[in-house]
């Protein structure tokens, strides 16, 4: 078995879910005390309020924007184009911006809350290139994806460092939405010097770099390393640290992934329908037990497996519960392949800690992987399931992300050795 798979599975292993686990640690939390969400530099910095009549605007604002503000047990949330668990949104983003009109060449923090590109490093010959792309230059976009963990292990300790990556591979999924919008191709990378980022960027241990995603011209250029350390601010108003995570995070970052050919995939939806699609995205609390078309769903089959801009990968695998599809036999799926026939949904339910979307879903989804790189498999899951999420949405069919499982029981379940990663429940 490779190093790697024996890192990341023993991290992954030891954040497992069983029915006595949640049982001994319900995991009760004080609302109250819950670390604020969003990243703020002093008001003394240079800031660029964002217009969405401007294109470069438009695509960087929709990568992260709050569409939605709730109130849930008096604690109000402000949700977004991509998912969080929880909605805790422990990811931040930053954008390096070079040779576009109009912008001083520069790394900006997207200050989600309001709306603004806040500049925090002025380039001239250096930049983020030498860390994530060596030897070249970027005319256009590096975006980095960074988890302020903390937002997360407030509520979910150890388990968080799961929620982080697939939080940050919904990030990486809306960028793709909004890419797509707005006609740009893209690169996700994972395979770089993330803890060299993590010290110029003077993180410390409160926050840390999880991909990175490049949106522009590739020129043969050579750019030096960052010539200052980057002013840090902390994305919450206090921190308790976890050595766990950090460990975790450290061991899996240097890890290398599996490599293929980038390849883009091939969409067809209409724009404005997708574009409304980006904008009401939800996560469904509750379905009807109510059929879906067969038609509907082997159309999201065909997008969901379409490839992934990255030439770092590693295998993600989806096995479907049906419930209740047209035309479709109830049962278990690898891929579109029946596997076992059955009524398997109250058993879904009770894998997913009685939950009951994935009980009375029309399909239950499980991304499974023998990863070679943790983070890597993770933040894919989590892209897959922001794919999910926006076609099932497209096409009017509910979903929901389903982060807490049994894990050994939902194994038990796929007749599989692979580790779960993710669940995802659709229906209307």
């Amino acid at each position: 078995m490779p190093k790697g798979h024996n890192l990341g599975a023993g991290f992954h292993n030891l954040t497992k879910h069983s029915y006595l686990s949640v049982q001994i640690n319900p995991n009760y939390v004080d609302a109250s005390t819950q670390p604020t969400a969003f990243k703020v530099y002093p008001q003394f910095y240079r800031r660029i309020k964002l217009n969405r009549n401007n294109p470069l605007h438009s695509f960087i604002w929709l990568t992260s924007a709050v569409t939605w503000e709730k109130a849930y047990k008096d604690v109000p949330y402000k949700l977004g184009v991509n998912p969080s668990a929880g909605a805790l949104y422990p990811t931040e983003i930053y954008v390096q911006i070079r040779g576009m009109s109009g912008m001083l060449d520069g790394i900006y923090h997207l200050e989600v809350e309001n709306n603004y590109l806040t500049l925090i490093y002025e380039l001239i010959d250096d930049g983020l290139e030498s860390y994530i792309i060596p030897g070249k230059s970027i005319k256009g976009c590096i975006f980095l994806i960074s988890c302020v963990y903390y937002r997360s292990s407030w509520k979910y300790q150890d388990r968080s460092l799961r929620y982080c990556f697939l939080d940050s591979g919904h990030h990486l999924g809306a960028i793709a939405a909004s890419a797509y919008l707005h006609s740009q191709d893209i690169q996700l990378i994972f395979d770089f010097d993330k803890l060299a980022l993590n010290t110029v960027l003077g993180f410390e241990n409160k926050e840390f770099i999880t991909a990175g995603v490049i949106s522009g011209e590739v020129q043969e250029k050579p750019v030096r390393s960052l010539r200052l350390k980057v002013p840090f601010v902390c994305g919450t108003d206090y921190f308790e640290a976890n050595q766990f995570i950090e460990d975790s995070y450290k061991v899996t970052a240097i890890q290398d992934s599996l490599r293929q050919p980038l390849k883009q995939p091939q969409f067809n939806f209409d724009q404005d329908k997708f574009y409304q699609t980006v904008w009401n995205r939800r996560s469904i609390r509750r379905f009807r037990k109510q059929l879906i078309s067969q038609e509907d769903y082997l159309y999201i089959w065909r997008q969901i497996t379409q490839p992934i801009p990255t030439e770092h990968f590693d295998d993600i695998e989806i096995y479907s519960v049906v419930h209740r599809v047209e035309g479709i036999l109830p049962g278990i799926y690898k891929g579109t392949h029946l596997l076992k026939a059955g009524n398997f949904h109250e058993q879904t339910g009770y894998l997913c800690v009685n939950q009951a979307i994935a009980r009375d879903g029309a399909v239950t989804l499980f991304l499974v992987s023998d990863y070679i790189n943790y983070q890597t498999a993770m933040q894919l899951a989590g892209f897959i399931g922001q794919r999910i999420y926006l076609v099932s949405n497209y096409l009017g069919i509910d979903c929901s992300g389903i982060g807490a499982f049994y894990d050994d029981e939902t194994q038990a379940l796929l007749e599989t050795t692979k580790d779960v990663l993710y669940g995802m429940a659709i229906g209307k």
